[in-house]
């Protein structure tokens, strides 16, 4: 049967990066579980060893499970009756084996009941079982929300609720609304106290929420009268247990069918504040979404891959004209490319989740002591890369899954545009992973900030000075020409002193930074394993050169005074 994890041995080289081991230290407290735990790990191999076993494990039951029901949810999807969800048959499969093999809770703590993963063995679990189904990939990857009430709810908070997900049970993060999806400073669901039975109650309608039967649910409401804005808002946890929510409705979506996406109804639902007022969106959130957006760069990796191998059998199979596909320019054109896209924004994946990593488990330790000044400015220097480095994780790989899943498609022909083919599932459920958890817009937006106040190219020169093989030194050169060409473009816009300039061409410079820094990580990423990587190396370097000189030529010639014939289109 096939092994989602052991086919693919990029996944174990990016699981074996030297990062890793900093990580495990921290994350492991220096192994002091060792003598309370006889499961936790014992040293650096041992932990190691842990996530390679559970790795096999997920991709096991992947091959065998949840590829297996992917059609089946495809087209059954979930049900709904008299207020509640149902899954698809093939979903509830899918929870039972994961479930069983104790595949929850992975990033929590041991004394809840979880595996106390670090966030990058987790999400290469994410992107494995998002390869199958992308669709049960948000089930199953919604668990990680309890990292947000692990870091900001209290003490009895997290011992009565994070044991209940490590067992198994799901979650939710209820933040849009009929008229708030990315303006979430427009929440209008209405949280008040309630001093006779001191708790909070939640009144309003949420719209969008996938996975919104869960049985917990992380909500975004309104908990200061009279208020407009973010301020007012607070984050709260709803127990579905003590009722007053109900499904008005499951969207019938294009893709992802085998997750609900429900309109809930909150009636006088009774809920507890999780961390302090007002910070629901300004803090709680902010963090709530960085995670979600790396878990949606991890399902779009995952889709990428799927799409690309199914893109390569296809090809190797389907004979025209007497040969195989795979034999003329155009096919193998796509594939290479294809390939190397997956490549990487793979290696913009993972290094994002090692920076994650670094700065969470730090934070981490900082509510059990006070930091020496050397963790702290690791903490601070992590916790920058991290947030400058997901929504490029997030905005390009939603955006290379989509590329893939067309590509793939178009290698199929005919067949492609027929429903018996898995291609045009995969093509259905990466169309979502550009738009929910921030649309490629928006990732934009988040980034821009990282352009201009030259913190990429700063990343990029440091990229620059690790050291590669004189083979690789004619690649260096040409990632140092895209690194000044972002640069020039940077200083024009800049110099323009324009905000809707800057606002025009923003979405260019956040593409030509994201294809530097993919380019340098593929190349660290040759020079250690060029049987793996040194093809997609030379393919990916080809594509990122002529779409930074795309974008280059596009800002150095245009003026803003054209920004007027683009207003009247």
């Amino acid at each position: 049967m096939p092994n989602y994890y052991t086919e693919h041995p990029e996944l174990r080289f990016h699981l074996n990066n030297p990062m890793m081991e900093r990580i495990c230290q921290l994350k492991e407290r220096d192994y002091r579980d060792k003598d309370q735990y006889d499961y936790a790990p014992q040293d650096y191999a041992d932990a190691m060893d842990s996530y390679d076993k559970v790795l096999e494990i997920t991709g096991e039951i992947t091959g065998e499970v949840i590829a297996a029901n992917a059609e089946g949810v495809d087209l059954e999807g979930p049900h709904h009756a008299n207020g509640r969800v149902e899954y698809a048959s093939g979903t509830k499969q899918n929870l039972d084996a994961m479930v069983k093999a104790g595949l929850n809770g992975m990033t929590m703590p041991r004394r809840f009941g979880g595996l106390n993963f670090p966030i990058t063995p987790y999400t290469m679990c994410a992107e494995i079982v998002a390869q199958a189904d992308a669709g049960f990939g948000n089930i199953w990857s919604l668990q990680d929300c309890i990292e947000t009430l692990y870091e900001f709810g209290n003490e009895d908070q997290h011992s009565r609720f994070i044991p209940r997900i490590c067992a198994g049970e799901t979650m939710s993060m209820d933040l849009t609304e009929p008229d708030a999806g990315s303006d979430l400073q427009s929440v209008m669901l209405k949280a008040t106290y309630d001093e006779a039975n001191q708790c909070w109650r939640l009144n309003g309608v949420k719209r969008f929420i996938t996975n919104g039967d869960a049985n917990l649910h992380l909500v975004l409401a309104r908990s200061e009268e009279g208020t407009h804005d973010g301020r007012g808002l607070s984050m709260f946890i709803y127990d579905k247990n003590d009722g007053g929510v109900d499904v008005r409705r499951i969207e019938n979506k294009l893709g992802i069918h085998g997750s609900p996406t429900c309109e809930l109804v909150y009636k006088n639902a009774k809920a507890e504040l999780c961390g302090d007022r007002k910070l629901g969106l300004i803090k709680y959130v902010m963090a709530l979404m960085n995670g979600a957006r790396l878990g949606i760069a991890a399902q779009s990796v995952g889709l990428s891959q799927a799409a690309y191998d199914e893109g390569l059998a296809y090809a190797k199979d389907r004979k025209q004209f007497g040969k195989a596909i795979i034999e003329f320019p155009a096919v193998y054109d796509m594939l290479a490319t294809m390939k190397a896209k997956l490549d990487a924004g793979r290696a913009l994946l993972y290094q994002t989740s090692r920076y994650v990593d670094i700065y969470k488990a730090l934070d981490d330790i900082a509510r059990e002591r006070k930091l020496t000044p050397e963790e702290r400015q690791e903490q601070k220097r992590y916790a920058k890369l991290a947030d400058s480095f997901t929504p490029l994780a997030k905005g390009m790989n939603s955006e290379y899954a989509n590329q893939n899943a067309y590509d793939c498609i178009q290698i199929h022909g005919g067949s492609g545009f027929m429903m018996e083919y898995a291609c045009q599932r995969i093509y259905r459920d990466a169309r979502i992973t550009s738009i929910y958890e921030g649309t490629t817009q928006l990732q934009t937006v988040a980034a821009i900030r990282y352009v201009t106040n030259g913190s990429y190219a700063a990343t990029l020169h440091e990229y620059e000075a690790i050291p590669c093989a004189p083979e690789y030194q004619g690649y260096m050169d040409r990632l140092k020409a895209m690194t000044g060409k972002l640069e020039a473009c940077t200083t024009k816009v800049k110099e323009a002193q324009n905000q809707e300039l800057l606002d025009f061409t923003s979405r260019r410079l956040y593409e030509m930074a994201a294809l530097c820094v993919m380019s340098h990580l593929l190349l660290q990423d040759a020079n250690k394993a060029p049987e793996l990587f040194a093809k997609s190396l030379d393919v990916y370097v080809n594509y990122a050169e002529a779409e930074v000189e795309k974008h280059y030529s596009f800002i150095q010639n245009f003026q803003a005074e054209e920004l007027e014939n683009y207003r009247k289109a």
